[in-house]
């Protein structure tokens, strides 16, 4: 059985300068899990050899797998390597471990200097489980991911005020 295919988007919107976000989103270190409620380090950090010195440069070199708890009670485990780095603009990223694809995040600077952060996913759940159920529970799924992301933005709107305080 193939899996489905999920295309997923979210777009959220910060008070933030368009750099001030990027600093946190595209931070190598993959510090999410300080902002992202429901979000652990699944294990450490990897990084490839790079010859590079700038912080795009160790974002590519580095693969972070991430836990993201459900409002539905799963956790997925999803590790993300990025392919492509335009700071502060542009993020593109392979997905592995529970989702399969790939992700991009755009940037841009809207009304009043705020920023707008558009997530788009196009994902295969990799597990038996989900695979199997995905014909009947992909409503619950999306619905699951849209909580999440909630979350995230939230989160990140949380530290990004705490951060300018």
């Amino acid at each position: 059985m193939t899996a489905r295919l999920y295309d997923l988007s979210s777009s959220w919107t910060f008070p933030n300068s368009q750099q001030e976000v990027w600093d946190v989103i595209a931070d190598p270190n993959m510090a999410w899990p300080d902002w992202w409620p429901g979000c652990t380090l699944a294990k450490p950090l990897e990084r490839a050899p790079h010859t590079g010195t700038s912080a795009a440069d160790t974002l590519l070199a580095t693969t972070a797998t991430l836990n993201f708890k459900a409002s539905l009670g799963y956790t997925l485990s999803v590790s993300y390597h990025p392919t492509l780095v335009d700071s502060p603009n542009e993020i593109l990223f392979d997905a592995g471990g529970d989702l399969e694809g790939e992700g991009r995040v755009v940037l841009s600077t809207i009304d009043n200097g705020q920023t707008q952060m558009n997530i788009e996913w196009r994902v295969r759940p990799t597990s038996r489980w989900m695979t199997f159920l995905s014909p009947i529970a992909s409503p619950a799924f999306t619905f699951a991911h849209a909580a999440l992301m909630r979350r995230g933005e939230q989160g990140l709107k949380d530290y990004l005020a705490r951060k300018t305080a």
